[in-house]
């Protein structure tokens, strides 16, 4: 595969001892850290999928803290290296990593455990509920060359 250009992913470390366990997942003094907007966390039940949508300013990183999701991602920038390529991550449970999703870069997840997924995201940006930096695409009929459909094999 192909990296996009400018997308990083960071894989965590799960600490755990007989209390329960800590995953650090992004820090101030990280070399991904590009700043604070919010945090906040999003669920999709089993097979669901959340996407496309890009934003102009915003860096995202996904972490999957529960289940497991499919994070796909597809560069449609004037000028990109990469252009026209498409990124699949696999991210939670069995997985932890921090995935970072640079801005114009369309992105969605899919939830491919049994049950619900729970991502939460540190986003760089403020959501601006009058003037929202997030431009969406419908999941399934679009120009972007994915089948969010299981793949077997």
């Amino acid at each position: 595969m192909n990296t996009i250009v400018d997308v990083r992913l960071k894989r965590l470390e799960v600490i755990p001892d007989e209390r329960g366990r800590l995953m650090e997942m992004l820090r101030a003094d990280d070399e991904l850290f590009k700043g604070f907007g919010q945090i906040y966390m999003t669920t999709a039940y089993p097979g669901a999928v959340k996407a496309w949508h890009y934003h102009k300013k915003q860096w995202d990183h996904f972490v999957c803290v529960r289940g497991m999701v499919k994070v796909v991602l597809y560069d449609d920038r004037e000028g990109s290296p990469t252009r026209g390529e498409i990124n699949e991550f696999f991210l939670g449970e069995h997985q932890p990593a921090l995935l970072q999703i640079p801005p114009l870069v369309y992105h969605g997840f899919k939830c491919i455990s049994d049950y619900e997924a729970m991502v939460i995201n540190c986003p760089t940006e403020v959501y601006n509920h009058d003037d929202p930096d997030e431009f969406r695409v419908d999941p399934h009929g679009n120009d972007i060359p994915y089948d969010w459909s299981r793949k077997d094999g």
